[in-house]
């Protein structure tokens, strides 16, 4: 589990406090309901800035990022799901794959989308494994780089 912000800002536009502010309510909210300490974030719409990940990690936070975009978000269909992310340029070990709990389609393709990467050698671990936890700098297309 992971925090999305409380208000899905744009968290750069954000004063450092308000940034604060959306991040801690979340997770006070999850770690009162649940007792888990969340410790992964990612920006909505993939907006973040230096300011943000150093605000994040004040808070105890990882910034993740994608670096595919199912684009389950503009409801094309399951083919255009699948399409999309085993075509991708971006495709490759260690990748995040972007896709959403709301969209229309995206249910309906996980299944093949999960065969399908995994018949062509693919797996998958929770994104906590995933990560760098120290001695990394995100690029601009938010995958991690070891330093």
């Amino acid at each position: 589990m992971g925090n999305h912000s409380e208000n899905h800002k744009n968290m750069s536009q954000l004063s450092d406090e308000e940034k604060k502010e959306e991040l801690m309510k979340v997770h006070n909210k999850v770690q009162e309901l649940t007792g888990y300490e969340m410790f992964l974030f990612r920006p909505p719409y993939g907006d973040y800035d230096n300011a943000v990940v150093k605000v994040a990690k004040d808070c105890g936070y990882f910034t993740i990022q994608w670096d595919v975009d199912s684009l389950d978000w503009k409801d094309y269909g399951v083919d255009s799901i699948l399409k999309t992310v085993t075509g991708h340029k971006h495709l490759g070990n260690g990748s995040i794959i972007l896709c959403h709990n709301g969209a229309k389609y995206t249910a309906k393709a996980l299944d093949t989308l999960i065969a399908t990467l995994k018949n062509d050698g693919y797996t998958f671990v929770p994104v906590s494994e995933l990560i760098y936890r120290e001695g990394y700098h995100m690029n601009h297309e938010g995958r991690q780089i070891k330093n």
